[in-house]
């Protein structure tokens, strides 16, 4: 499977981008959102993608970041949710909105997206509410955008291979914050965004920290 794919943006249009990879022009097809990230045409960019089979059709969707593409393979999962629902879902929200929107159970947040009715909405977060915190814990880590090569010496990734992540994130200290939350009774989701959140606010902190954190967020507001 093609994981990213770096090269020079050979066309635009309404949904999907061509990039010049060695002289092969590869359609990906990508979220509003992600879209309007991208430079002008001729320059250089890098997405990670996923590839959907079918029996008539292979498309490439592109994603600016590797929590991006988690989010949308974990949204296909979703009965009734295709990848053009995916990609309209993750264009209103966003990685983070999508997050928000599953953890408070917030179906008109994502019922917003074009195309996508109440039930399916509703469904969505009902299904991913137990499936998405490991995808949650990894916004802070994971949304460091692919890197675009310096040179026109480009290639097609056959898997992904994200930035180093900052080396002052402790993902050990995540996973034991949230599993310190759980252990106290909050809820998956609601756990895994308050560490994804205090985890992104101070990269830097320990465990302790992080909970003490994340406890702070979780407080009832007045």
């Amino acid at each position: 499977m093609i994981g990213r794919l770096s090269g020079q943006l050979a066309y635009r249009g309404s949904d999907h981008v061509m990039i010049d990879v060695g002289g092969v022009g590869y359609l990906v097809y990508c979220s509003d959102r992600t879209l309007a990230t991208l430079p002008a045409r001729g320059a250089f960019v890098s997405l990670y993608t996923d590839l959907l089979v079918r029996e008539d059709l292979l498309q490439l969707f592109g994603f600016e970041s590797l929590v991006e593409k988690e989010w949308y393979r974990l949204l296909l999962t979703v009965q009734g949710v295709g990848a053009k629902a995916a990609l309209a879902i993750l264009g209103t929200l966003g990685p983070d909105g999508v997050s928000r929107a599953i953890a408070l159970g917030d179906a008109a947040a994502v019922k917003a997206a074009q195309g996508v009715g109440p039930k399916i909405a509703q469904r969505v977060v009902n299904e991913l509410k137990d499936k998405a915190p490991s995808v949650m814990a990894m916004s802070g880590a994971g949304t460091q955008p692919a890197t675009a090569p310096s040179t026109a010496d480009t290639a097609v990734l056959e898997t992904p291979a994200p930035a180093a992540p900052a080396p002052s994130i402790d993902a050990s200290a995540q996973a034991d914050a949230l599993s310190a939350l759980t252990n106290l009774g909050y809820g998956p989701s609601e756990a895994a965004s308050a560490v994804a959140q205090a985890s992104g606010e101070t990269p830097e902190a320990d465990t302790t920290a992080l909970i003490r954190a994340a406890l702070r967020l979780l407080a009832p507001k007045e």
